[in-house]
């Protein structure tokens, strides 16, 4: 008798009955998630720790406080991609903290008029000079002109000292504060003539907020992508024990971490040289006005689409967009970038127009546990197709073997259509889904992986086992070419 879910058995009334069963036609879709963590300022309607669907920046800016690091996370990323289902989980500041702080000082008359301008993070401010103004004048027009926009991470006051100065300071507690970048006259603007300006860099910043709060708020919520604002070491070694758990057989439910991180081409190398996460991928940023809580999120929503589509593609030449360039004479060369990119460190172009483009998105991991050099885990497209195709033979099997009884005989007459797993029935699926890989252009090799399937079925335990070895495509990143002229 054909094996019926729904028909009772003891059935003796007259009729015609069919079952409609769509376990042959059921195909899985992956649902794919942006995780931001950020902190919030006291002005967010929603608390620390909850994670929060966001779907435009309006909403961001209310939930977590105009001005807020979070708040400008999510408006970076909605400016790039709206339909990415993207989550925000806030964390208020460590009540242990300081706020980082900076200067702009003014001093003279300006001997002509004209536009005193700024770059906080990035941000333009513009403050209006008249031929004849002190730089009193000028510091008290600047000081309004930045808490006039109240989108930036910092607020400004005239120094009761010396008033010609501006003091900044950032609108949040933590070390985030002092990677606030301040500059003048980006673009090449002209600050009016009189008027000469010294500029203390953002500093003092103390004290990330606890990166362990919004871990548990997670919960066992699958987050594919995950933005991380912060690098100090506390917060990157819980964040990459999190991660290695969620990689593992029992949660299988991975993801990766953007970070981004600020400083000198030795300061940037040596931190790379600190971690060894394959999960967690950090761009060096150089020194650009962009904060890297900013160029993470941008880094993190740039990749997030393509690696959905395809997760064996490269993401070289991706636009960052919303990052602004380091100074020319302040970017990296090749070869700096090449040494990077052996520290752990992704790294990114700029265009001759201004734009910055991923160049290698590799991940932390350099060394396995015996501290010998693996490639394994480079670039971010293994552990990501790693991660797909574990997910897609999770899938085959749950839809196609949902109440199915278990034998190792494969030579056993059952009658067909009768819902049981032997050897070859096991081995067959895992064929065919490997076929779809190739099609796919994740993996190649079809006789070799065929060739390494081992299955065994356990019918005492009720356990069907497998062992497989999937070759994934690589990535074309370099070309290289011989040419032997001949006269």
């Amino acid at each position: 008798m054909l094996p019926f879910n729904e028909l009772p058995a003891s059935l003796r009334l007259p009729g015609v009955y069919i079952e409609i069963d769509n376990s042959l036609a059921a195909q899985a879709e992956q649902q794919f998630k942006l995780l931001v963590i950020g902190q919030r300022l006291s002005t967010g309607a929603v608390a620390e720790g909850v994670p929060t669907r966001i779907t435009n920046y309006n909403q961001a800016e209310e939930a977590f406080g105009r001005g807020a690091m979070l708040a400008e996370m999510f408006r970076k990323i909605k400016d790039v991609d709206r339909y990415t289902e993207t989550w925000g989980i806030a964390l208020d500041d460590d009540v242990a903290g300081g706020e980082a702080a900076g200067s702009v000082d003014m001093p003279g008359t300006a001997t002509e008029s004209g536009t005193f301008t700024l770059y906080v993070g990035g941000t333009k401010v513009r403050a209006a000079v008249a031929s004849g103004d002190s730089g009193e004048d000028v510091a008290t027009a600047l000081a309004a002109a930045i808490n006039a926009d109240t989108t930036l991470p910092v607020t400004a006051s005239v120094n009761g000292v010396t008033a010609t100065q501006v003091d900044i300071t950032c609108r949040w507690k933590g070390e985030t504060g002092n990677d606030i970048d301040l500059r003048m006259n980006y673009y090449g603007e002209k600050t009016p003539k009189g008027i000469t300006v010294t500029i203390t860099p953002m500093s003092g910043g103390t004290a990330n907020p606890d990166i362990a709060t919004a871990i548990a708020a997670m919960g066992d919520e699958w987050y594919n992508w995950i933005v991380m604002p912060f690098s100090d070491t506390a917060n990157l070694v819980a964040l990459e024990a999190e991660l290695d758990g969620r990689y593992g057989p029992m949660q299988q439910k991975g993801g990766r971490a953007f970070a981004a991180y600020r400083g000198s081409h030795a300061d940037t190398g040596t931190f790379g040289g600190t971690r060894n996460s394959p999960h967690v991928t950090c761009m060096g940023t150089n020194i650009l006005p962009t904060p890297p809580y900013l160029f993470a999120a941008i880094n993190a929503i740039a990749a997030a689409n393509p690696l959905a589509l395809d997760p064996a593609r490269p993401l070289q030449t991706l636009w960052l967009e919303g990052v602004l360039p380091p100074a020319i004479e302040d970017r990296w060369d090749d070869a700096e970038r090449n040494l990077l990119l052996y520290d752990g460190i992704a790294t990114y172009r700029v265009t001759k127009d201004g734009r910055c483009l991923i160049e290698r998105q590799i991940t932390m991991y350099q060394y396995n546990d015996v501290g010998v050099e693996d490639i394994s885990y480079l670039d971010i497209n293994r552990p990501e197709t790693l991660e797909r195709i574990r997910y897609e033979q999770r899938a085959r099997v749950a839809l196609l073997f949902p109440r199915h009884k278990l034998s190792d005989d494969n030579d056993a007459a059952f009658a067909p259509g009768q819902p049981i797993v032997t050897d070859d029935v096991l081995r067959g699926e895992l064929l065919a889904l490997y076929q779809v890989f190739i099609e796919r252009g994740w993996c190649d090799d079809y006789e070799g992986y065929a060739a390494s399937i081992i299955t065994e079925i356990d019918t005492a335990s009720g356990r069907a086992n497998w062992k497989d070895e999937p070759r994934l495509v690589g990535q074309a990143r370099t070309f290289a070419g011989l040419t032997q002229f001949r006269i």
